[in-house]
């Protein structure tokens, strides 16, 4: 089978947006790219900071509620369609509920070929890196480091602790199953 999505997991300021970026150019076919931010942006504005909706904590903690999960499950079959039909897809991922996560996706996937990927970073250093950016809420890359990894099974797991994000969309690239040449 072709891989059809690569789903990236890993917690916030981990560089699963750099890798993305990398994974678009390096890989031969154009691959369309999606993720937790790009959901929770169309989310209606009422929701973000709501209790149904998302919510983000002073020290970093996100919790979601009700209508947020109607909205994530329709979100997810809609990508999965796209893949369906012919996309290639990259979701750009954070799995809060760790294994939960996976299995939302997984009962969505069940004739799509996709590649599981880990992105790993040390806490600390996506701590600093989560003060760079300063758009993220102080302390969410620390408490997101390894939760979101918890129970989470992979193909493949790259850590960008010291590895730039080139490296590891090379890295990830090379576990991509490309059609059989015609």
């Amino acid at each position: 089978m072709t891989t059809r999505m690569i789903i990236l997991n890993g917690g916030s300021s981990s560089g699963k947006s750099g890798i993305v970026r990398c994974l678009q150019d390096v890989l031969p076919d154009p691959w369309l790219a999606f993720g937790c931010d790009s959901f929770v942006d169309a989310l209606p504005a009422r929701m973000q900071a709501s209790g149904t909706g998302i919510e983000i904590t002073a020290d970093g903690g996100v919790s979601v509620g009700e209508d947020f999960r109607a909205l994530e499950e329709f979100w997810t079959e809609g990508v999965v369609a796209m893949a369906r039909a012919g996309a290639r897809i990259i979701i750009d991922d954070v799995f809060l509920g760790g294994a939960a996560s996976q299995r939302r996706w997984l009962k969505r996937l069940d004739d799509v070929e996709v590649l599981w990927v880990g992105v790993r970073c040390e806490s600390e250093v996506a701590a600093g890196r989560e003060v760079a950016r300063g758009d993220r809420a102080k302390g969410m890359a620390a408490s997101q480091a390894d939760a979101v990894h918890e129970g989470v099974a992979y193909d493949l797991e790259v850590d960008t602790t010291r590895a730039e994000a080139m490296a590891c969309a090379r890295t990830i690239a090379a576990r991509v199953r490309r059609p059989a040449e015609r």
